[in-house]
């Protein structure tokens, strides 16, 4: 499960989505993991998260507020409750208030410790929710920026399907009818994994890799002309199901008569961008009688190749021009 986005579509058709992380999705949806439990009253869960870190507010409790991060998840630790419980009830109170009254997500507590009813009664008048965690507090903000930073990453929905093949993620592109589904299947029988079908919702990690999946009502599905929706789970076995993997190359298919020329050799390295990241592009042209399966499951093997630093175009060319000089001497 991801958390909520809204949906834009860019210039180029490409239909990307923009993070929405509320404290109820960050509950929801991590609550189990860092092993969170509701401290006092439910309220808040409407707020919104706006950046994907964590903060200790201890220089806030101390009264001073400039560069006061607000717009992340408060932290209150060992030293910071410490520090609460050295104050006079009536200092300790305002305080906290005064945190409280920055508009943040929420607090949580860590070590497993409680917040005095006071200050938990100043919380719900706020409306900010309080969890309670039993993690180490270092730990906790460690475990919950990751998952912030995934759900904070950028989302874009590929009209394509995508494949395992060898560990290289391949998304399969193509016009309507093109055979993806048929090349997909031929895949899935050579022991190959299915990771989409027809839409892929790809995200990027830190603006350094991008990440496919399959759609929670598509996955594990295809949809096939002529036989309709299939479980490739139930008929190949769950060796055939990948849940994500990392987008390494993209392949297009095209209709033979739509292409103007074909690169025979492949010294020329295209590339495809998602979401600013630039992936090795292939497009392979589609005409009755050829293995389109198999082209593609050879152009998994060379990107594999080439990732280890052997690129059989420029060895051949390299070849080729010794030969040349050879010949001219």
């Amino acid at each position: 499960m991801a958390a909520a986005k809204q949906t834009i579509t860019s210039a180029s058709g490409q239909k990307k989505s923009v993070p929405v992380v509320t404290v109820e999705s960050f509950y929801r949806l991590h609550g189990e993991k860092l092993h969170m439990k509701l401290e006092g009253a439910q309220v808040g869960f409407h707020r919104k998260i706006r950046e994907p870190t964590i903060n200790r507010p201890g220089l806030a409790l101390a009264g001073f507020f400039s560069y006061f991060a607000e717009k992340r998840v408060q932290v209150l630790g060992a030293a910071e409750n410490t520090y609460l419980k050295s104050l006079p009830p009536k200092v300790r109170v305002e305080r906290f208030r005064g945190l409280c009254g920055q508009k943040i997500p929420c607090l949580v507590v860590s070590r497993g410790a409680h917040l005095d009813a006071d200050l938990l009664a100043v919380a719900a008048e706020e409306n900010i929710a309080v969890f309670r965690t039993p993690m180490i507090t270092m730990k906790f903000i460690n475990s919950a920026t990751i998952a912030l930073e995934f759900d904070f990453s950028p989302t874009v929905t590929e009209f394509g399907s995508m494949v395992d093949i060898l560990g290289v993620g391949v998304l399969i592109r193509g016009a309507s009818g093109i055979g993806k589904s048929e090349c997909v299947l031929g895949l899935i029988e050579r022991g190959y994994s299915l990771v989409a079908d027809d839409v892929t919702r790809i995200t990027s990690l830190e603006s350094r890799e991008l990440m496919a999946t399959a759609p929670e009502l598509t996955r594990n599905h295809m949809e096939v002309r002529g036989i309709g929706i299939i479980n490739v789970a139930n008929i190949f076995g769950i060796g055939a199901i990948r849940i994500e993997k990392r987008l390494d190359l993209v392949v297009t298919l095209k209709d033979w008569q739509e292409l103007e020329e074909v690169d025979r050799i492949g010294l020329d390295q295209e590339f495809y961008e998602v979401l600013g990241i630039q992936v090795p592009h292939v497009i392979i042209p589609v005409r009755p009688g050829r293995d389109i399966a198999r082209l593609i499951e050879v152009a998994a093997m060379d990107q594999k190749l080439k990732g280890l630093g052997r690129n059989g175009a420029l060895e051949f060319n390299t070849k080729l021009l010794q030969l040349m000089e050879q010949k001219g001497e």
